[in-house]
């Protein structure tokens, strides 16, 4: 400090010290001195000079201060301090309050140090090394300085840091530094570096920088940060566009996934400050980066249906039907959501499902087409709204055919409540705004692009002009509005249409010549000499006219196409109509269209061609120029040749059918070996896996051999043993449910066998006794006790069967007791730790061999039991046998009772028939004794004999009636 006041003290002192003296002294002290001190102080000293006279500064220091940064690394205060003055020395950035006549001078001035400083590459890569320093004072200085190097001289500066070792890697740590305004500043000097650089923004893509760039807008809060979201962004842009692999990589890492939050702007009342305008601004122009329509067609069309998977579309339609958006960003939404669906049927569709918040709801598309036909609307925005409907109509025949069908007599609203999208095309066509006309014109053409069927349905269209005439064509109306002689712009327009509509359409063609006035109209118009102005419209009559030529099938007779050629040969003359068709592709506003399809004019007089129309117009151009010229022999010849190529054409397309339905079972065929391969893969991969379980199941199974000696686990492990060895714990148990329910069964056997034996019985002791009886009765209780045998003997043997079961029963219950004291014996037998492996592995084998048995004796016991099962049936058939058979004796039972009492009512009746015979009998012998009549004795015995018989037969009866 004190040579520095020394020397500024002698600059003040007198005019001896002049400012290139002073600083003279400062290079000699910094070149000289061996204190380091002294060389800090002379270095800061120069910092403060080097932005008053940065000429001097730079032309005597830079050699000293690049010497300093080589030499004095230890000190990071004197590196930072050359650093600074260096940065001074090259930087334009001071120079704004310098006037305008000295700005040159010094940008000029600033390329010169530049220019100097890099000469020697060393010296880009001393300073790259220097910023791997963490120390504020070397860092942040370094940084500004490369940023300044790459603004004076981007291209020879990137190309040292490409060749520089791990030059670009050191750079991106920049990103990572917590000190924010190192990062920011690191963003700037990214900008710099990877401007117009592809192999650069590469590099810097794949050392992540999109994830670091991503979070770090996240950090800020999206849309509503600062001026360092801002700087990302352009530093995004400048990584993606017109750089297809960092467009791809930025698409297959999934950040397009994580640019859907930046355009959720939340309430519309939360204002719109000028940093969120301009940072939705570039957010948006970076979506159109990855769908712009100069990309090629399969990293468009992928980052579109990515945009509408992740729901960035709709976030999109959704800021575009909010209310209070401020314009521009309206517009630049419109542009952005037009490229996003543009030649993507997937995501044209869901805009066409768009709705207005509006009541009664409306299609997106119809309130940006009352926009865009609205005069007062801003001019951009009509703008943007033509790009957006050409977009939705760009290869998307599905929705071209959906904005015809709204012309078309059969789909307008009769009521008038709505408005569709072709009733405010035709309305903008012939309303007095000649940019309204232009722009329904262009619209309505795209609804015509390559799709012959709707230009046919357009055909049918039919507008009432005035009360009480008939209705016009729309082809005819168009026609009509050319011939009054309107404005420039709207006559372009109107060419552009129907040249569109004719092209490709001998239909068409046909309904255009019809009108007998149409031809000598547009010769008219071909034929005259008018201004400049004019010949834009005498170009496009020419090749509105040559398109009758080309695509006239030759069905009017007046309007063939020899006879069309010989007209213009009499009234224009074919070099003259050539010339004036190539007054199109002349035209200076026609290179600017053919450049992109978007229409970006800056004013509505420049507003004359279509992207579009160009190409159309590029392709007829030529053909349109031969068929004037050809004869026509020439044409026979062509029409000749057609029909060859359409036959020729016909056979291509019939052997293309047959190659595809070959190539479709080729792919069908493929597909099944690709299943059987996948099923044979999928197969042998279960045999893998079953081998290794199988592996798996022997390991366990040796560890539980080994474990099987530990006391308070050997039931778990018989468990184990057993189910390895096909014995389940289950099984056992419905064994011993099985005998139980055999039990009960032989018990209720015995029962039922209880009760007919008592039955029987009953049967037995109410049999009547046959010698009372006649000799019917006789002969039904001989026959009934023949049954009652024969029952016996069936009962009999039926006892003879459940004693066996019963035997058969014990002894399973005797083989259950057995198994289980096998069972106990083998938990007893299991090996217990400290015995040898031989003793081992000889109990082990024991316990395997007495295991199979028992699996034996299992499968023994369950083929008895199934036999056992099957005698209990036989057994249950038997004794339903046995109850029919009883109940049928029990009703012959009941008949013969029924008999019997009748044979005894018969004997009763007898029997007092008889007692009175005899007391007549005997009241007649006592008579005969009184007369005196002799009576036989034997009449007396045989009476007395009859007597004592029927009292015997009385003393039966009653015994009987007792019983």
């Amino acid at each position: 400090m004190n040579f520095l006041r020394g020397v500024m003290g002698g600059q003040s002192a007198g005019p001896q010290h002049t400012e290139a003296e002073t600083i003279q002294k400062l290079c000699d002290r910094v070149a000289s001195s061996t204190l380091l001190d002294d060389r800090r102080n002379a270095v800061r000293a120069l910092k403060s000079l080097s932005k008053k006279y940065r000429l001097e500064v730079g032309i005597q220091a830079m050699e000293h201060l690049i010497h300093v940064l080589q030499t004095d690394r230890s000190d990071s205060e004197i590196i930072g301090y050359a650093l600074d003055t260096l940065y001074n020395i090259i930087s334009n950035d001071e120079e704004e309050e310098v006037e305008e006549n000295s700005t040159r001078q010094s940008e000029d001035l600033g390329s010169q140090f530049t220019e100097i400083f890099i000469k020697q590459q060393e010296n880009v890569t001393l300073l790259l090394s220097l910023l791997e320093e963490f120390d504020f004072h070397v860092r942040w200085p370094g940084v500004r300085l490369l940023t300044s190097l790459l603004k004076q001289l981007g291209p020879q500066v990137q190309q040292i840091i490409l060749v520089s070792p791990m030059g670009v890697s050191r750079l991106m740590d920049l990103l990572a530094d917590s000190r924010e305004v190192i990062r920011n500043d690191g963003v700037l000097l990214l900008q710099a570096l990877t401007r117009s650089n592809g192999a650069i923004q590469k590099i810097v893509a794949f050392e992540n920088a999109f994830e670091r760039l991503l979070d770090i807008i996240t950090e800020e809060g999206n849309s509503d940060g600062g001026i360092v979201v801002e700087d990302c962004l352009i530093l995004l842009q400048n990584l993606l566009k017109n750089n297809n692999s960092n467009q791809n990589f930025f698409k297959e890492g999934s950040y397009i996934q994580r640019m859907k939050p930046w355009f959720e702007v939340g309430d519309e009342n939360s204002g719109w400050s000028a940093q969120k305008v301009t940072n939705l601004h570039l957010m948006l122009q970076l979506v159109r980066v990855l769908v712009s329509p100069n990309n090629p067609p399969g990293a468009t069309s992928s980052c579109q249906k990515a945009m509408f998977q992740c729901g960035l579309l709709q976030q999109l339609c959704t800021i575009l039907m909010a209310t209070g958006v401020p314009a521009d960003i309206l517009t630049e939404t419109i542009n952005t959501v037009s490229e996003v669906i543009r030649g993507c049927q997937v995501n044209q569709d869901y805009f066409a499902s768009v709705n207005a918040p509006s009541n009664p709801p409306r299609p997106a598309i119809v309130v940006l087409l009352m926009s865009m036909v609205n005069e007062r609307q801003p001019f951009v925005l009509r703008c943007a709204v033509l790009y957006c409907f050409q977009c939705f109509l760009y290869k998307n025949q599905k929705g071209q055919g959906e904005i015809v069908s709204t012309l078309l007599p059969s789909t307008i609203d009769a009521t008038g409540n709505s408005v569709s999208a072709g009733q405010l095309l035709c309305g903008g066509l012939f309303s007095t705004d000649s940019l309204s006309n232009w722009c329904a014109a262009v619209a309505l053409a795209h609804a015509l692009q390559e799709n012959a069927t709707q230009k046919e349905q357009l055909l049918r269209v039919q507008l009432a002009t005035s009360i009480g005439n008939p209705p016009v064509s729309l082809l005819q109306q168009c026609t009509n509005i050319l011939s009054q002689g309107s404005k420039i712009q709207t006559r372009v327009g109107l060419l552009m249409l129907l040249c569109t509509w004719l092209s490709n359409c001998p239909i068409a063609v046909t309904h255009f010549l019809h009108n007998s006035a149409n031809v000598p109209f547009l010769t008219g118009q071909i034929a005259e000499n008018l201004g400049e102005e004019e010949q834009l419209v005498q170009g496009l009559c020419a090749l509105l006219l040559g398109i009758s030529i080309y695509f006239n099938d030759n069905s009017l007779e007046s309007y063939m196409k020899e006879k069309l050629k010989q007209l213009i040969e009499k009234r224009i003359g074919k070099e003259n109509f050539i010339e004036k068709l190539g007054f199109i592709s002349k035209h200076e506003l026609y290179s600017r269209a053919s450049q992109k399809p978007q229409p970006n004019f800056p004013s509505p007089e420049y507003m004359i061609f279509d992207h579009e129309f160009t190409k159309l117009v590029k392709e007829l151009e030529g053909v349109i120029t031969k068929a004037i010229y050809k004869s026509s022999e020439e044409d026979k010849k062509e029409e000749e040749v057609k029909k060859t190529l359409e036959q020729h054409d016909s056979i291509v397309t019939h052997y293309k059918n047959m190659i595809r339905e070959q190539d479709l079972q080729l792919e069908e065929l493929k597909q099944q070996i690709s299943t059987l391969k996948c099923q044979n893969e999928q197969l042998q991969t279960a045999v893998t896996q079953q081998v290794s379980q199988i592996q798996q199941h022997k390991d366990q199974y040796n560890l539980l051999k080994v474990q099987l000696g530990k006391d308070n686990q050997h039931q778990v492990s018989y468990s184990d043993g057993a189910q390895m060895n096909g014995i389940q714990p289950e099984e056992v148990g419905r064994l011993r449910e099985e005998i139980e329910e055999l039990k009960s069964n032989q018990e209720l056997l015995q029962s039922q066998l209880a009760e007919k034996d008592s039955f029987i019985e009953n049967l037995k002791s109410s049999q009547p006794s046959p010698g009372t009886n006649e000799q019917s009765s006789a002969t039904a209780s001989a026959r009934d006790s023949e049954q009652v045998a024969e029952l016996k003997q069936e009962l009999a043997t039926l006892k003879s069967q459940l004693n066996s079961q019963s035997s058969e029963i014990t002894k399973l219950q005797t083989e259950k007791q057995e198994l289980l004291q096998k069972t106990e014996a083998f938990a007893k037998s299991v090996p217990v730790p400290g015995e040898s492996e031989t003793v081992i592995a000889t109990k082990t084998t024991d316990v395997e061999g007495r295991l199979s048995a028992l699996l034996q004796e299992t499968k023994e016991l369950k083929n008895e039991i199934k036999a056992l099962s099957e005698e209990r049936t036989a057994i249950k058939e038997q004794l339903d046998s046995s109850n029919s058979t009883i109940a049928i004796l029990q009703n012959e039972k009941n008949k013969l009772e029924v008999d019997i009492a009748d044979s005894k009512k018969e004997q009763d009746d007898l029997l007092v028939l008889l007692a009175d015979q005899d007391q007549k009998i005997f009241s007649l012998k006592n008579k005969l004794k009184e007369l005196g009549h002799p009576v036989e004795e034997e009449d007396e015995l045989e009476s007395g004999d009859q007597d004592d018989e029927d009292d015997e037969d009385e003393d039966d009866g009653k015994e009987q009636g007792h019983i």
